[in-house]
């Protein structure tokens, strides 16, 4: 079975020709806008976007394993299945779609594509929508946790220090200046700043946009860009963000150009909570 990283809304549209039982296609948009019209045959889960770790130690990471798991027996997903996943377009979620192909691949699942240009790309092909809602049986979903792609907060103030590890923040311009904390509101969280000895890398800067649908730029640009802030293919790089959505975002950017990366995935929600954590407050 073919699971490539990205897939067109044409080879999407051949997979649903061939009615293939082993695959799944989840929307990650809002429940308001799944209603109108989307994708046939696909299912709606909007947790993906909406889900806040409460932080990345060993019980946070075991609710947000738990929490998933009852999510995806609801909706018969064993793990097994290959999993496509889609949001609007990658510059309006903040990176939902590739927030749940990370989460997906965390918990233990192999075959995980993300619909590259999301539903604009799709609708914009010309290719049907419906609003009927597929019926799916409850199953068991077999979790296996891959610990090595979360970047816990002890990891991430290990490698404050270490200049072979990038620390890579990937947030709006106006939080890594120190002007705000989150993308929802300047004071959402009670610090803003930055971690100390990151390099900022703006995520929307390694996607292009054509007739309102973002994809990603080729292997070569996103090489060229991330040499720009000191990462070469040779980088180590734990990324963050907010919430670990443009971060995941970016963290498919950088392996499709063959780039090392994990994902800080309680990311400034988790770490400007804890006043025991280093902070760069500078407004800069």
């Amino acid at each position: 079975m073919n699971t490539k990283l990205l897939i067109s809304p044409q080879e999407l549209t051949l997979l649903l020709a061939e009615n293939s039982s082993q695959a799944v296609i989840i929307d990650t948009r809002s429940q308001e806008d799944y209603a109108i019209s989307h994708i046939p045959q696909s299912i709606n889960i909007r947790d993906f976007f909406s889900y806040l770790l409460d932080d990345s130690y060993p019980a946070g990471l075991k609710k947000l394993q738990e929490y998933f798991r009852e999510i995806l027996n609801k909706v018969g997903i064993s793990g097994a299945e290959w999993l496509i996943v889609y949001e609007d377009t990658f510059n309006q979620g903040y990176g939902q779609s590739c927030r749940a192909a990370f989460l997906l691949k965390y918990l233990g699942c192999a075959q995980v594509s993300i619909l590259h240009g999301g539903y604009r790309a799709w609708l914009r092909a010309g290719l049907p929508t419906t609003d009927e809602v597929p019926l799916r049986e409850r199953s068991i979903f077999r979790l296996h946790p891959n610990a090595n792609m979360m970047v816990t907060t002890t990891e991430m103030l290990q490698a404050i220090d270490n200049p072979a590890i990038v620390k890579l923040d990937v947030r709006d311009r106006s939080e890594w200046l120190g002007l705000s904390s989150s993308p929802y509101a300047p004071d959402f969280c009670p610090r803003k700043g930055r971690i100390p000895n990151a390099v900022w890398l703006e995520w929307h800067r390694l996607m292009t946009s054509s007739s309102e649908i973002s994809m990603f730029r080729s292997t070569a640009e996103i090489l060229e860009i991330c040499e720009s802030v000191g990462i070469t293919s040779d980088s180590i790089v734990y990324v963050y963000c907010f919430k670990g959505s443009r971060a995941a975002n970016t963290l498919i950017a950088l392996q499709l150009a063959g780039i090392y990366v994990r994902n800080y995935f309680g990311s400034w929600n988790e770490w400007s909570r804890d006043f025991s954590l280093p902070i760069d407050s500078r407004v800069i």
